[in-house]
């Protein structure tokens, strides 16, 4: 193994640890509360190190966003490529988000912090999970298994419903019961959105 590979490899172990615990950190002491010398120290590397691979605490926080929401998608993506249908697509893909949302760390990371911390970056990831989300519906009416409608504004319906389901999960006492709580009234809410073509 040469020099420059292995500084590679040193530099990856670093950022991933640097990842690791600060999203364990963010997790359980929120953004505000989390210093960036308890993450180096807890990561066991230097401020420069830290400071090397992001440019700042937002910098990093950026990062464990960025890695809940790919997680968050891959979920999202694997439920949805299960169905047989885009509208049970839609509706999978939505159940498989707010299971995740029972953890502690989207509950914190994605869902309280990151709003507040990132702004214009959290709304790209709004707008990119409401293209496909738009897309999903296309094909649902196309195919004949959702009332021909005007797709934006269901589509921010939907959005806007599992946002504040996904609230209500971070905010219960009792997570897992606050989640079943939901479950229902999201059901209904997308009976009720499909309309007639249910019966087809």
């Amino acid at each position: 193994m040469n020099v420059k590979s292995r500084r590679d490899e040193n530099a990856a172990a670093t950022r991933a640890a640097l990842l690791r615990v600060a999203r364990r950190l963010f997790a359980d002491q929120g953004y505000a509360g989390t210093a960036t010398e308890e993450i180096v120290r807890r990561a066991r590397v230097t401020r420069g190190a830290l400071y090397h691979h992001f440019r700042d605490k937002r910098d990093l926080f950026i990062a464990v966003l960025d890695e809940e929401h790919q997680k968050l998608a891959s979920q999202a993506g694997a439920a949805a490529a299960a169905q047989p249908d885009p509208w049970s697509a839609i509706v999978a893909s939505s159940n498989a988000f707010l299971d995740a949302c029972v953890d502690r760390a989207v509950q914190q990371i994605v869902l309280i912090d990151a709003p507040a911390v990132v702004g214009l970056e959290k709304q790209k990831t709004d707008e990119a999970y409401l293209a496909n989300l738009k897309l999903l519906i296309r094909a649902a009416i196309a195919q004949g298994l959702l009332d021909d409608q005007p797709v934006d504004p269901l589509a921010h319906i939907i959005f806007g419903a599992l946002h504040e389901a996904a609230m209500l999960i971070a905010r219960g006492d009792d997570k897992q019961a606050a989640r079943r709580s939901v479950s229902g009234a999201i059901g209904r809410l997308f009976d009720g959105l499909r309309g007639t073509s249910s019966g087809r």
